[in-house]
């Protein structure tokens, strides 16, 4: 009879969690078909005024348009964007901590970092592809060369010499320079930044010789006649800058670089929050306005078959594969 009475009660124990862990995913899923009730952080994980962070604003402002919350920018700067990246990643799994990452924080870091802290593909869930900006190699106003060719001669005459400015290791201005130097077989000195807008100031004041950036970056400074561009890292010309040559076109196509920059999630946020959030970001670069505004900072346009969660998983991991071999051996000599 005792053991009867135990196994009825054991029984009903087991019921009673049931029907409670039901209960619990369906507050769930109430919440996440309601989200976002209240302020949304995204992190940008890099200074204010750069690349990074411009994009996160974009991003920011289409978020909180389309789905009538606010959504507000918190920058989070330091070693190439994975302190930024680390906060978002063991941020709860709720929605209201994104990251705006890119080609550094969510797909190459494991590059520089051994002890990362995070798994750039495990530890996220893509939402979208926001844009691609081909990388630009500037120089100060008066580097002794006006283009590649020039560039590539006195580098490799003169590595020791040479100061270069980037916003920390595994950014995308470190990436992006690191192709170019393995291109070329120099190692110069690179000195970190928390961001690309103080690696352009440095310039500016001559403290730095050059700089591998979007061309949105150094685009006015550019145009002002401030600093020179010697070579879009495309297979095409920047319309933003129709005549600066590619590095196609210099005999240099080795250095060919268009970083992502896309907006994750904590990995285990609920499916209704990524399919909110993917659907708003879609609608947002569906506007004319928004579309505009990107070209005009110099961004490829995201075809509509390249949006969304999967999009950018595959994007993630193709970059890795295609990049993660020649940035290892680039640092490592």
């Amino acid at each position: 009879m005792v053991a009867e009475n135990n196994g009825r009660e054991a029984r009903l124990a087991r019921q009673f969690i049931a029907a409670a862990l039901v209960a619990m995913a369906g507050i769930s899923s109430a919440q996440a078909q309601d989200y976002p009730v209240r302020t949304v952080t995204v992190i940008v994980p890099f200074a204010a005024g750069g690349p990074a962070d411009i994009t996160g604003r974009i991003v920011v402002d289409i978020f909180s348009r389309h789905l009538g919350q606010k959504f507000v920018v918190e920058n989070v700067v330091g070693a190439g964007g994975t302190v930024g990246a680390l906060r978002a990643a063991r941020a709860p799994a709720n929605g209201y901590t994104i990251l705006s990452g890119h080609l550094g924080t969510n797909a190459l870091a494991p590059a520089f970092y051994p002890n990362l802290g995070y798994d750039p593909q495990k530890d996220f869930e893509p939402i979208g592809l926001t844009a691609e900006y081909p990388e630009l190699l500037v120089v100060r106003k008066d580097f002794p060369a006006n283009n590649l060719k020039e560039f590539v001669a006195y580098a490799k005459s003169n590595p020791d010499k040479l100061n270069v400015g980037h916003a920390g290791l595994g950014s995308v201005s470190y990436i992006g320079c690191l192709l170019l130097h393995s291109a070329i077989g120099i190692k110069p000195t690179m000195i970190p930044f928390t961001g690309t807008a103080p690696v352009l100031n440095a310039m500016l004041a001559g403290q730095v010789d050059y700089e591998c950036d979007p061309v949105l970056g150094t685009l006015s400074q550019v145009q002002a006649g401030n600093v020179k561009a010697l070579a879009v890292a495309a297979q095409k010309r920047s319309p933003l800058l129709p005549d600066v040559p590619t590095s196609h076109e210099q005999g240099l196509p080795q250095f060919d670089i268009a970083p992502f920059y896309g907006v994750f999630v904590p990995s285990g946020t609920p499916q209704a929050v990524v399919d909110k959030l993917a659907d708003a970001l879609n609608k947002g670069l569906n506007e004319e306005a928004v579309q505009k505004r990107l070209a005009d900072l110099g961004a490829e346009s995201v075809e509509q078959s390249r949006r969304g969660p999967k999009a950018l998983a595959d994007l993630v991991k193709s970059e890795s594969a295609r990049l993660m071999p020649i940035l290892k051996a680039a640092a490592e000599k």
